[in-house]
């Protein structure tokens, strides 16, 4: 019963590598979200990120319900706080690349004003690492609990994903 844990900020490539993974695997995806969260509430996304800063019961349910979804095995799990909040994983894995890259990456997802969306991936940045410390004294720039720190603006999110599954199945 495996769980795989895949943390990186917006823009890093953490949702498509983390099903490439899974299906590589043949485990299940983890992807809860705020976006899912959103959805499900029926609300913008980004009325729910302002909700969660005034209240900060919404990272908890949505940090717990990740958890206890991971914890099902044979899961990859892929969020912010993955590899913090899922200690037991047999892999932890960080995804990391440049703020210029991210905004880039989100741009070429989302459309938009790229220059509104730099603005605002940087200020969400910011609250992200402001609102996890407050909530559980963890630094998101503090990548001591990866087992593996890959550059995600190196490697295409297919060699990432083989990556992984190899350093996986290596620890097995």
């Amino acid at each position: 019963m495996g769980i795989i844990a895949i943390s990186g900020k917006a823009g890093c490539g953490n949702t498509t590598v983390l099903h490439l993974v899974a299906e590589k695997l043949g485990f299940k995806p983890i992807n809860y979200t705020f976006r899912s969260m959103a959805i499900e509430l029926g609300i913008p996304f980004e009325e729910l990120l302002k909700r969660s800063e005034e209240n900060l019961e919404y990272d908890r349910m949505l940090d717990e319900h990740q958890a206890l979804l991971a914890r099902q095995g044979n899961t990859v799990i892929g969020s912010r706080l993955a590899i913090w909040m899922v200690p037991e994983a047999d892999l932890k894995v960080y995804l990391r690349a440049s703020h210029e890259v991210r905004v880039r990456r989100i741009h070429a997802r989302e459309g938009g004003d790229l220059a509104s969306i730099e603005r605002f991936t940087r200020e969400r940045d910011e609250r992200d690492r402001s609102r996890y410390f407050t909530l559980y004294n963890i630094d998101i720039d503090d990548l001591s609990c990866a087992h593996l720190v890959i550059d995600a603006e190196r490697w295409s999110a297919a060699q990432i994903a083989q990556i992984i599954v190899e350093a996986y199945t290596v620890g097995k």
